[in-house]
């Protein structure tokens, strides 16, 4: 067993940790308030936009726009959104995982590249074959730094034009959904080229009227469309990692608590061990001077 100087070390320790993950914890909370008003009010538009998109896609018959374009190229884009820090539970290595999955699956002998908006995924990265950042600048997480529609539109802007340039044929999002604070959703979805998407078994009886037309309507509402769908992703991961680092912080303050009692018990053992070792030593000496 451990000398009571030992214990007492650890005991201050473990409480010092568990005061950080608290006040952790506190700030996510804080932090995943904003973070899920954000995405609350963004994602009914961004579900609505695309919607509009694929029924009116889905009306133009033999049109192929330049964002619509499919081929048979094995180029192909992943763009990986984690979070900038960590200390959130399997959040980001739950990204990174699907990469891998995929990598040995589905583009197994493609030339896959990948850009990562947040940093865990850049430092991951960054010394590998497949890191991308062409176009984007040297650290294209810093988007999470000023999280606004504009910054978000640039890069998905930078997308679309090396898509249409052919520099990519396919382009995924990979990115954790915020259902709840407890619960993420891992998320893989195509971004580029545009198909629409019309649900099984069910057809559209809306009659629209185009005006000016429906080619011109579609080559504005896609980037925009687009650019919405990118913004919606960051959000939702914005909003997941916050709710999973307190989720991680909270199980982290109640393993450091459970910890100190435990540290305590160990100690008070010790102590009591040490008191009855004294007394036996007094008792034994008494007894020696007696005889």
């Amino acid at each position: 067993m451990a000398n009571l100087k030992e214990i007492r070390t650890r005991i201050i320790s473990v409480n010092s940790t568990m005061q950080i993950t608290s006040a952790m914890k506190m700030v996510s909370a804080a932090k995943l308030k904003r973070a899920q008003d954000a995405i609350t009010r963004m994602r009914p538009y961004a579900e609505k936009l695309q919607e509009i998109l694929s029924n009116v896609s889905a009306s133009l018959e033999g049109s192929e726009g330049k964002f619509s374009k499919q081929t048979n190229g094995k180029n192909v884009l992943i763009i990986a959104i984690t979070s900038n820090r960590g200390l959130c539970g399997g959040f980001n290595n739950n990204v990174t995982k699907e990469i891998r999955h995929l990598l040995r699956g589905e583009l197994e002998g493609h030339n896959v590249k990948v850009l990562s908006l947040g940093k865990k995924a850049f430092d991951l990265y960054k010394k590998t074959k497949y890191h991308y950042a062409e176009g984007f600048g040297d650290t294209p997480y810093q988007v999470f730094d000023q999280l606004h529609f504009a910054n978000v539109g640039a890069i998905a802007g930078e997308v679309m034009n090396q898509f249409v340039a052919g520099k990519f044929d396919r382009v995924f999002l990979i990115y954790n959904k915020f259902k709840n604070a407890a619960v993420q959703i891992l998320v893989t979805e195509p971004f580029l080229p545009v198909v629409s998407r019309p649900s099984a078994g069910v057809t559209s009886s809306t009659d629209y009227i185009f005006e000016p037309g429906k080619e011109q309507i579609i080559e504005e509402l896609i980037p925009r469309s687009l650019k919405t769908q990118l913004f919606k992703a960051l959000l939702d991961s914005n909003a997941a990692e916050h709710g999973a680092r307190m989720t991680a912080m909270h199980k982290a303050t109640d393993n450091a608590g459970d910890m100190v009692k435990e540290l305590k018990l160990n100690y008070n053992k010790a102590r009591q061990a040490a008191i009855t070792g004294e007394i036996l030593e007094i008792v034994a000496g008494a007894e020696a001077l007696k005889g």
